[in-house]
């Protein structure tokens, strides 16, 4: 018998497991295969004692502390700690907060799940160390919502993030916190996840500056997953020029995530004094008159469209009407692809190359005897992953992934002729936060109402930023900037010159 941490299935095991598999087979074949699996077990014994392969930490730390109610007014830090960076860099000076799906070693994560709690990260995710060989200040973790899954900001079990611009609203999900902190002024950069619009709907509810970057550009290593084809993370600022600088220390191949096909960091910086004159910008109209639209939101955006001519840029609206069936397309690879890779796949899955950090998958592998305290959105999406993967054996997820090379193409066919695309990055403004004791419906409808303009951009891959341009009754209003795949530059190019000619506050509906 092998000996070991691994240990060699009992006869009633194996029967249990032949069970599951849909095998019939009697107990003297059960016990053939058993005497076979001895050299397997072996093997699997030799695996686990060797030490794993992750990145070593370099840049000392300490656990940090859970903030006082007076000193998080928001709800939004879940952690404060102080981890100092390389004394000089491009970051030199520069504050950050990391959205609390990103492994900080040595510091408590969770993620906004309470089945989460209690987990401490071992490794540095590669974004982190890149800010900290940049010289910047990681000054602690965002709150998020529970395991990412809300556009809203009410389901972190951590309990609700108030919208900085007025108490009792929505800061916008999933990358709450790192929104109202950086609107608030308590740091001057943020990181944030977006897999469908979770960067780009709090920083419009908010009142930042917040890039989706192209699919691939930043290294998503060490952050927890949701699904390999629609996880994006990038910066969240305050000013169009901290949003560059970021994206310039976090971009590039890192060599260890499946994402990345070898594109570089770029100078954005570099972009941002063109000014917009020769920009050409279409106005999508299908990204505007949603059922849940605000008129008022909506004719905002259409006036700091009307603003840019004035900057110098030609702006033309165009039709693209599979826009509007874009997040029924991003739906089945969200639902049926989160449930698999990171419920039932304990975060990361199978059958991709990179690190997989197996402390985490460890501790993620428990919500199972927790479920009933997973958020109410997530098990609805579980719900409709786990139905349509069971009764229709994922072909809705495969022909979706096979649709998105449609609606990539009817997007780079409008991109062909202009430079970006502009639309509303959400329908409305924020929205009240449901009461504690809100039905299920209403927790629902806050937590997925915000996303038909930036989910389809997830799928698609291509870079998409939210662009604070206006106000109504005191809340921002954002545009959203699309631009081809790792043309980033033009995006910051248009949004320093919206930034420098127009006082977006001043804007009101």
């Amino acid at each position: 018998m092998p000996l070991g941490t691994v240990k060699l299935p009992s006869l009633d095991q194996l029967r249990d497991l032949a069970e599951d598999l849909g095998f019939s087979m009697s107990d003297s074949e059960l016990a053939k295969h058993r005497e076979a699996l001895v050299g397997s077990i072996a093997a699997y014994n030799v695996v686990d004692q060797m030490p794993d392969e992750v990145p070593a930490v370099t840049y000392p730390r300490t656990p940090g502390r859970r903030p006082s109610a007076e000193e998080n007014p928001l709800n939004a830090w879940y952690v404060k700690t102080t981890v100092a960076g390389a004394p000089s860099g491009k970051l030199n000076g520069k504050t950050v907060a990391l959205k609390d799906n990103i492994c900080l070693a040595g510091v408590p994560m969770m993620n906004g799940a309470s089945t989460l709690e209690g987990y401490t990260p071992d490794v540095d995710a590669t974004v982190v160390t890149r800010i900290l060989d940049a010289g910047g200040t990681i000054v602690g973790k965002s709150v998020c919502e529970y395991y990412c899954f809300s556009g809203g900001s009410h389901t972190s079990a951590t309990g609700p993030v108030h919208n900085p611009h007025r108490k009792g609203y929505s800061a916008g999900g999933s990358s709450s916190g790192s929104g109202a902190l950086v609107s608030v002024g308590e740091v001057q950069m943020a990181l944030g996840g977006d897999q469908g619009g979770s960067i780009r709907i709090p920083a419009s509810f908010c009142g930042v500056y917040g890039m989706k970057p192209t699919w691939g550009l930043v290294p998503y290593t060490g952050i927890m997953p949701i699904e390999l084809t629609v996880d994006h993370t990038g910066p969240m600022t305050a000013t169009v020029e901290d949003n560059a600088l970021l994206l310039e220390v976090l971009a590039g191949p890192d060599g260890l995530d499946p994402r990345q096909y070898g594109a570089a960091a770029k100078p954005y910086r570099e972009a941002l004094g063109r000014g917009a004159v020769g920009v050409r910008i279409a106005v999508v109209e299908e990204g505007f008159g949603h059922p849940q639209s605000m008129a008022r939101s909506d004719a905002i955006v259409r006036e700091a469209a009307d603003r840019f001519r004035g900057l110098g840029a030609s702006v033309e609206t165009v039709s693209i009407p599979l826009h509007r069936a874009g997040t029924a397309i991003w739906l089945p690879i969200a639902s049926e692809g989160a449930t698999v890779q990171m419920m039932h796949g304990n975060g990361y899955g199978f059958n991709w190359p990179g690190l997989y950090v197996t402390s985490l998958m460890d501790f993620h592998s428990g919500w199972r005897t927790r479920a009933n305290e997973l958020s109410e959105s997530l098990k609805n999406t579980m719900l409709l992953g786990q139905y349509m993967t069971t009764m229709h054996r994922g072909r809705y997820y495969g022909k979706a992934q096979n649709l998105v090379r449609r609606l990539r193409a009817a997007y780079d066919g409008a991109l062909a002729r202009y430079d970006l695309l502009l639309m509303p990055t959400l329908p409305m403004t924020a929205t009240p936060l449901p009461p504690t004791d809100a039905p299920t419906e209403l927790i629902l409808q806050r937590a997925f109402e915000a996303i038909p303009n930036t989910a389809p951009f997830d799928c698609t891959h291509h870079p998409s930023m939210n662009v604070p341009c206006g106000m109504v009754d005191g809340l921002p209003v954002g545009l959203m900037l699309t631009g081809r795949m790792f043309d980033e530059e033009t995006i910051y190019r248009a949004a320093a010159a919206f930034e420098n000619g127009v006082d977006w506050k001043t804007l009101t509906g």
